[in-house]
């Protein structure tokens, strides 16, 4: 009997690997071999997702077709071309600290697994995600003193429910300059440009990785020279963790591109935090600090020892069963950090962790906790499963990615996804409609918003599926970005551990 069900076994993964008796069934299609996700799958729809945050006139190649030309007249108060960039989130106003954020892990993404992107067809398709926004930051940075750092009013934009294509609420310009400095938007600026340069620098056509490059420098020196933080003088997005940890966030990304030594020796001579850190988001950078400084350190530079140090305390938060657990799981695996847009702070422990793995298999090292040591596999392994959460293996069966299997978010906390696309209802649809019509109904969205990560479940693994509760709802760039690189790292990792034919 065990024969004969070991056979049977293998006709259906022969059946499921071969797309046999799929039927065009979208569970069927983005589930592989094992019932593990099928990860080329949900990587190119986390970058399709981009597509749908674009903001400026879209080029003739646009694959998301309910998106319409918005914002064409960006910038032009103050006589500047502040078109293109991304919409943050669910709403129509472009914040340059996280879009810079969401930069640079594209970025990182795509430096740390090409190979893996590529495999799945989407190496393409990420440059011009990174692209689409390098060049909105490239744009916003007008002088060596000068970075605009918003396009919109927030409080205004968020007390009306309309599509980008109908936006009527002002666009007001935010910018920062000697005079008013903040340091984490333009440290932030620094390190998207100069992690987008990495990804361009082998082109042939160079200009645009120097622009790139240029830019990074001068960012980094108007964030160094002009000190002053973005925590109680800006609208939105102010930054509760300082400015130090962008600094060395960005003077990392510049050593890793330039091995220029003054970069070197920012890290090395500028002490990092004694608190510790358990979260890598928008705010705090200081994680993805440490995880560069310590490649560096495991490629021979023995000065930054200490950032190991700190990033292995990071690592052993996140953990189970570390000793020095400090991050919580729900009861179905998900690290939970927080019960509002948790997501975020998933997929970027996941992306570090994703990337510290591959960093100790190459050095032959692991990360010792007080209570256990853990391998380079089992940390792959660990930030893996939280892939997995996201895109169904939870106790809810539901993929958190729209779009994604046959059971996912259907009320995403999204203007444009929630109203009829402007293709489809040629008339303006007004801020008070907006609420009044397609906010509060409980319809599906009639846009699906492919490749977008809600804020997640809640700590018990709940998640509602409701438009209004933004908290659980709401899609974000910044969690689109740090899941393609962890993405990209669970198809590597699955590959290596997917078993023979002799092991039947």
């Amino acid at each position: 009997m065990a024969v004969k069900v070991c056979v049977v076994t293998m006709v259906l993964l022969f059946c499921c690997c071969a797309g046999i008796g799929a039927g065009g069934d979208q569970a069927a299609d983005d589930v592989l071999c094992l019932g593990s996700p099928d990860y080329g799958n949900a990587l190119a729809k986390a970058i399709l997702f981009f597509e749908g945050q674009r903001s400026g006139r879209l080029p003739a190649n646009q694959r998301t077709k309910w998106r319409g030309n918005s914002a064409l007249t960006d910038g032009r108060q103050e006589n500047v071309n502040l078109t293109g960039g991304y919409y943050d989130a669910g709403d129509n106003v472009k914040f340059g600290f996280p879009m810079a954020f969401t930069v640079t892990l594209l970025s990182w993404s795509a430096v740390e697994y090409r190979g893996n992107v590529a495999a799945a067809g989407q190496l393409g398709n990420l440059r011009t995600a990174i692209r689409w926004g390098a060049d909105f930051l490239l744009r916003a940075h007008t002088s060596p003193t000068t970075l605009y750092t918003q396009v919109g009013d927030g409080n205004a934009d968020h007390q009306c429910w309309e599509r980008p294509e109908d936006m009527d609420t002002p666009r007001t310009l935010y910018k920062i300059t000697a005079d008013s400095p903040r340091s984490e938007a333009a440290g932030e600026a620094a390190a998207a440009l100069g992690a987008a340069y990495m990804v361009f620098k082998d082109d042939s056509d160079k200009t645009f990785a120097s622009q790139l490059l240029t830019a990074s420098r001068s960012l980094f020196e108007f964030a160094n020279s002009y000190r002053g933080s973005f925590q109680s003088s800006c609208p939105f997005y102010c930054s509760y963790s300082g400015f130090m940890d962008e600094l060395l966030w960005a003077s990392a990304w510049l050593y890793r591109a330039t091995k220029d030594a003054k970069y070197l020796d920012f890290l090395s001579d500028n002490q990092v935090s004694s608190n510790p850190v358990n979260e890598f988001s928008w705010d705090n950078k200081l994680a993805g600090a440490q995880m560069l400084a310590t490649q560096e350190y495991l490629g021979g530079k023995t000065e930054l020892a200490r950032y190991k140090a700190n990033l292995d305390s990071f690592v052993c938060a996140l953990l189970p069963n570390s000793g020095n657990v400090q991050i919580h799981t729900t009861p179905g695996g998900l690290l939970f950090t927080r019960d509002s847009v948790n997501m975020q702070y998933t997929t970027t422990a996941a992306l570090v962790l994703s990337i510290y793995s591959k960093a100790l298999k190459s050095s032959g090292d692991s990360v010792r906790c007080s209570a256990a040591n853990f391998s380079s596999d089992q940390i792959a392994s660990f930030a893996a499963s939280q892939v997995d959460y996201i895109l169904g293996k939870n106790p809810m069966g539901m993929s958190y990615m729209v779009g994604f299997g046959n059971m996912f978010p259907r009320r995403i906390h999204h203007r444009g996804s929630s109203i009829p696309s402007i293709k489809v209802l040629a008339r303006t649809v007004p801020c008070n409609e907006g609420f009044s019509s397609w906010l509060p109904t409980s319809d599906p969205n009639p846009n699906i918003h492919v490749g977008a990560i809600v804020g997640g479940p809640d700590g018990n693994d709940h998640f509602s599926d409701s438009r209004e509760d933004s908290s659980h709802s709401e899609p974000a760039t910044y969690i689109n970005a740090a899941f393609v690189g962890a993405c990209a790292a669970a198809m590597g990792q699955k590959q290596l551990e997917a078993p023979t034919l002799s092991s039947y």
